[in-house]
């Protein structure tokens, strides 16, 4: 099962990548563990995405090509699960790559556990600046912050890995496991964060997590001014996925305040990057969030120190509660160990990037 002859199917949903596609392919094609079903999948590319892949598939057995009309990210994948028939489940993204130990390093790992698993996960790196001279290879926000008290684990052991980037990417999944949950991608327009779902329906059902500390994706990661422009274009998405995301919880029976206040936490920072985008003015911004708000549980928000004291009160004005007394200097103590731990984590010049980001956001939270 975690041996050299383990077959992972590696879902390469493409959609006019056709600057990155060659890039994508050769990293995968260059894994040491060289069994590897490399299902990739032309959701109805327009550039030359298509005549790539069929080169690729023309001089490597492994690579099995799908042309199809557009469907979008979600129905995309999904056709890649269902051709999938590797032991492991793998995605990359056809704009990222990855590093040449990455699956043989998950497989190891895992085959040193006892117990079932049903996800490998690790962290990744975050590329910023893509393809530029100021190009940084970054540790992802969760990095050496993952910390269970045993492998494999349930998500209520580290909650944390449902607060940051769903990262759906940086894993292995079991296929059975999905097959036996009837797990799949919500079949949304476009790309539609449709991983949003996808995270809460593998990590909340998995009854054996392996986490690996040890990052080997590369996330190109777009610029603030795209998310921001993409926002305006969309404010709404942020909120629909989480509300998916919250049916999720509930379907499954989660009950576990760990995971509802990773949940809540979630809702917040997708917030605040709409309110920087577009503001608060907005009727339909407004009703969102009150939508948001009206699922989460009260003591949840105001007992969370990850929650930003404006963030505590706006939730309070909105749902009619009475403000409680906030402790600031409590935050800031927070603010002050999150900026170290983004200092050692990355760079001094990212941190003040960071710093300077997150000063627009309260600023904006402030104005709501």
């Amino acid at each position: 099962m975690f041996d050299k002859d383990t077959l992972v199917s590696v879902i390469v949903p493409v959609y006019n990548t056709e600057p990155y596609l060659a890039q994508c392919l050769d990293s995968i094609l260059a894994q040491t563990h060289g069994r590897l079903e490399i299902v990739v999948l032309d959701d109805g590319s327009t550039d030359g995405s298509p005549a790539i892949m069929d080169a690729y598939a023309a001089r490597d057995d492994r690579v099995r090509v799908i042309h199809k009309r557009n469907e979008g990210y979600g129905a995309t994948c999904n056709r890649g699960l269902r051709e999938a028939s590797g032991d492991w489940v793998a995605i990359v993204e056809p704009d990222d790559w990855i590093e040449p130990a990455m699956y043989g390093r998950m497989l190891a790992f895992a085959g040193t556990l006892n117990g079932r698993i049903d996800v490998v996960k690790t962290p990744y790196w975050r590329i910023i600046d893509a393809d530029t001279p100021e190009q940084l290879k970054l540790n992802c926000s969760y990095r050496r912050r993952v910390r269970p008290p045993r492998q494999p684990f349930s998500i209520e052991e580290a909650p944390r890995l449902l607060t940051h980037h769903p990262s759906i990417w940086s894993a292995l999944y079991r296929r059975g496991f999905l097959e036996e949950f009837g797990i799949a991608f919500h079949e949304i327009p476009g790309a539609g964060w449709a991983d949003n779902p996808f995270l809460i329906d593998t990590l909340c059902q998995a009854r054996g997590i392996a986490y690996l500390d040890e990052p080997f994706y590369c996330y190109r990661e777009e610029t603030d001014e795209k998310f921001a422009a993409s926002t305006r274009a969309n404010p709404m998405l942020a909120f629909d996925r989480w509300q998916d995301m919250c049916d999720s919880l509930e379907r499954i029976g989660v009950v576990d305040e760990g995971v509802w206040r990773a949940h809540a936490s979630r809702g917040f920072t997708y917030l605040s990057g709409v309110l920087a985008s577009v503001g608060a003015d907005r009727d339909d911004v407004r009703e969102a969030m009150t939508a948001m708000f009206s699922r989460m549980d009260p003591n949840l928000v105001l007992t969370d120190s990850r929650i930003p004291p404006e963030c505590r009160r706006l939730f309070c004005e909105t749902m009619g509660l009475p403000v409680p007394k906030m402790h600031p200097l409590r935050y800031a103590g927070r603010l002050v160990g999150e900026g170290l731990y983004t200092l050692a984590n990355t760079s001094p010049a990212f941190t003040l990037r960071q710093t300077k980001r997150f000063l627009r956001n309260r600023q904006a939270r402030d104005k709501a």
